[in-house]
């Protein structure tokens, strides 16, 4: 099948029914049934995941790393800057600070965030990976002992967004980077908008984040197509 429209598919939510997810790997079952036919499976971890697009040649792709590159060969310009050092430096920090405020939020996506259809799926296999329920998660892990363990890699963030002036990491030219972390921030605010203010305390600067966010509005407005 062949097309002009490039169709990325992604986790639906409870309304308002908008991307959510920064990581989606997790092979709900809505998802799963979608992708399979078309997609052969991951060679390791999860067989198919999200997000997976469907380029308008009519072949299929999974995992943000290959599809990103395509994506840059397809639309060259605007580049999203692949090969900055930014993009590295960025994915690193932002992990040191997820693995740290998670347990914050595990909890709370079920709740305010998923499906019925999803539901038992994400209680499931939660429990199987953490040896606990999410609630557990949560009340041992979290809270300001987790908040604290992240924040100065929340400053390392903001450091790196204060280099070139801002709002983006490049300065004034948009790129990957800037999305990575932009999505963590909305994950935060679709999730629960008291952890993103939380986190946004704890970043020394929380101004740089909000101009970023700003910068990024006008492909934030797509989020729902």
């Amino acid at each position: 099948m062949s097309s002009d429209k490039l169709v990325l598919f992604d986790l639906p939510s409870k309304d308002p029914c908008a991307a959510w997810s920064l990581n989606p790997w997790k092979k709900y079952p809505d998802i799963r049934l979608k992708i399979k036919p078309n997609v052969p499976s991951n060679e390791s971890g999860v067989a198919h995941t999200i997000p997976t697009v469907r380029f308008p040649d009519g072949t299929w792709m999974m995992d943000s790393a290959k599809i990103a590159p395509v994506l840059e060969e397809l639309q060259p310009q605007p580049s999203l800057h692949l090969d900055s050092p930014y993009l590295s430096r960025v994915t690193a920090i932002f992990g040191d600070i997820f693995s740290r405020i998670r347990p914050n939020f595990y909890a709370k996506i079920p709740v305010n965030l998923l499906n019925d259809v999803a539901l038992d799926f994400w209680y499931t296999t939660r429990r199987e990976r953490l040896g606990m329920s999410v609630e557990e998660f949560e009340a041992k892990y979290g809270g300001e002992p987790s908040y604290a363990a992240a924040e100065p890699f929340l400053q390392q963030m903001t450091a790196l967004l204060k280099e070139n002036g801002g709002p983006f990491f490049l300065g004034k030219e948009a790129s990957y980077a800037d999305f990575v972390w932009v999505s963590g921030l909305v994950f935060m605010k679709r999730i629960d908008e008291a952890i993103l203010n939380e986190v946004l305390r704890r970043t020394g600067d929380a101004s740089v984040h909000e101009a970023l966010l700003d910068a990024c509005a006008p492909w934030l407005k797509r989020n729902d197509h």
